[in-house]
């Protein structure tokens, strides 16, 4: 079993950037693959990148790609999202998740969730 918890979330500006982290215990997190989701409003939780177990294969969203960044220190239990070029649509609860499966992007494939980080990007 695997425990998450999200931190980084804030209020930043158009243009600006964030570091989100996803602290993570059990020991069983070296061997998941964890991914993002967001949910803003309204709308479903949407895929926004995921990283495997060893770090070595990433996979992201259209809407994120190259302005997104994911890593993972398995040593210290956190998998990191590098935020940048932030936009108003980025706005959202954040949430890391763990799979015992390869990249998924679908929810429905991730097993454990952390409690999620608000996000806001607003001028």
């Amino acid at each position: 079993q695997v425990q998450l918890v999200e931190s980084g979330g804030g209020l930043v500006q158009p243009g600006g950037s964030l570091r989100l982290s996803c602290a993570a215990s059990g020991r069983t997190f070296s061997s998941s693959t964890i991914g993002w989701f967001r949910q803003a409003p309204g709308k479903g939780r949407e895929f926004v990148g995921a990283i495997s177990w060893g770090g070595a294969s990433t996979y992201y969203a259209d809407s994120v790609k190259g302005r997104f960044t994911l890593s993972r220190d398995n040593a210290k239990n956190t998998v990191s999202l590098q935020m940048n070029s932030l936009k108003p649509d980025d706005t959202a609860v954040y949430y890391c998740a763990a799979s015992y499966g390869s990249i998924r992007t679908d929810v429905t494939n991730y097993h454990y969730w952390g409690q999620g980080t608000q996000v806001t990007v607003s001028s």
